[in-house]
């Protein structure tokens, strides 16, 4: 059996949707509205954390990627996944 867009989560916060081109290649659009809420700071630096996936059927707009954000953020002087106050690395 295989994965539905059609079926998504109702817990997570979808912010875009694309198509897969080819197994190289995904092309998404991405809602900033949906996004702002969830900018991020890191040594200067701003980012948003998002989680594409790829389903095995389309849904009826053709699309056949989800877009949504990934709302976990690090604990301060997180050094379980490495990070570090000297590492310019992202905390995750």
């Amino acid at each position: 059996m295989g994965t539905n867009l059609n079926t998504m989560s109702k817990d997570k916060i979808y912010c875009g949707s694309g198509k897969k081109k080819n197994d190289k290649w995904i092309k998404i659009t991405i809602n900033p509205d949906k996004i702002k809420d969830y900018i991020q700071e890191y040594k200067g630096n701003k980012f948003v954390k998002l989680d594409i996936n790829v389903f095995d059927n389309e849904n009826q707009f053709g699309k056949d990627v989800a877009v949504s954000i990934d709302t976990w953020t690090p604990e301060k002087n997180d050094t379980k996944n490495g990070a570090t106050d000297e590492s310019d690395d992202l905390p995750f």
